[in-house]
């Protein structure tokens, strides 16, 4: 027997997204997580599977099965160290070290900043997506800098918005090789997964979406220039992939740019810097810097 069974009606969800529809329905659950309900076939609509995007119609039937069992969650808390610039209530704002994945996916099961988020913060498990709780934006494994992270639901759904809406502020600090003419200049190559090589995305790509990258120089070197880098739109992979495209790949890219032999530490030399936001609650405007790694400052301030 289904848990819930909602009926569509005319007046009652008729031409709504299914996810939408829930959503309202379902208020202790946040959008994502039902989503996820529904990718993990918990939810029937006219006794068949579908996606979160499907519009409903007059007649259709939704049933709704086995909430409790989708809303339990694998994830370990391990006593990770965090470098916590700022928290309250609602919000948390972290340093994220480069070399932490952000969550747990595929080939990695532990040791991720979420383990540590639910170590440190207990009840931050519940916020959000139940395999990425809190995470309302990500930085690369190998990126360092500021990350915002959500400690209620309300603070997961606005900052969500904030971000799909494009109102945070992004600012990488990014070196990268070679010496970059342009001293203001704007990428705007579309990404997309490479047809071949599917773990990699690319300029060259059979199903292109629209990207966005804009820089600054600040400092030019004998063989690197660093850039003030601010990301307009947020495409996996998209600094990496547009400077690499524009003969600039960020030093230390192994995976976009081959191996740096002049740079002693084996990292990338991305960082995330600063970030503007609304507070989800207060509505005050807040920005927040996250301290230049050593290794950077080794380079730039020698």
């Amino acid at each position: 027997m289904p848990e819930k069974t909602f009926h569509i009606t005319l007046s009652h969800g008729d031409g709504r997204r299914l996810d939408v529809f829930l959503s309202a329905h379902l208020s202790e659950l946040s959008r994502a997580q039902i989503q996820k309900l529904i990718s993990d076939q918990k939810v029937r609509l006219n006794n068949t599977w579908t996606k979160p995007s499907h519009k409903l119609k007059d007649g259709d039937v939704v049933e709704v099965e086995e909430r409790e069992v989708s809303r339990k969650s694998a994830l370990l808390p391990e006593d990770i160290p965090l470098e916590i610039i700022h928290s309250d209530e609602q919000i948390i704002v972290i340093n994220k070290p480069a070399g932490l994945v952000v969550h747990p996916g595929a080939g990695v099961e532990a040791g991720t900043l979420v383990n540590a988020l639910i170590h440190h913060f207990p009840g931050i498990e519940r916020v959000g997506h139940p395999e990425r709780p809190g995470i309302v934006h990500r930085l690369d494994k190998e990126t360092s800098g500021v990350m915002v992270i959500a400690r209620t639901e309300k603070a997961y759904s606005e900052l969500k918005r904030q971000f799909k809406a494009r109102e945070v502020e992004k600012v990488y600090l990014g070196l990268v090789r070679g010496h970059v003419q342009t001293i203001d200049g704007r990428i705007d190559w579309a990404l997309g997964r490479h047809p071949r090589h599917r773990q990699r995305i690319s300029i060259r790509t059979k199903k292109p979406k629209a990207a966005l990258t804009l820089y600054s120089v600040k400092k030019t070197f004998p063989d690197f220039t660093l850039l003030e880098i601010k990301p307009v739109t947020g495409r996996t992979h998209q600094i990496r992939v547009h400077f690499a495209a524009a003969g600039h790949p960020i030093v230390g890219d192994t995976r976009y740019g081959g191996k740096d032999k002049a740079i002693r530490h084996q990292r990338l030399f991305l960082h995330a810097w600063h970030i503007v936001f609304t507070h989800p609650v207060s509505k005050t405007l807040l920005e927040f810097y996250a301290p230049i790694p050593q290794e950077f400052q080794e380079i730039i301030h020698p």
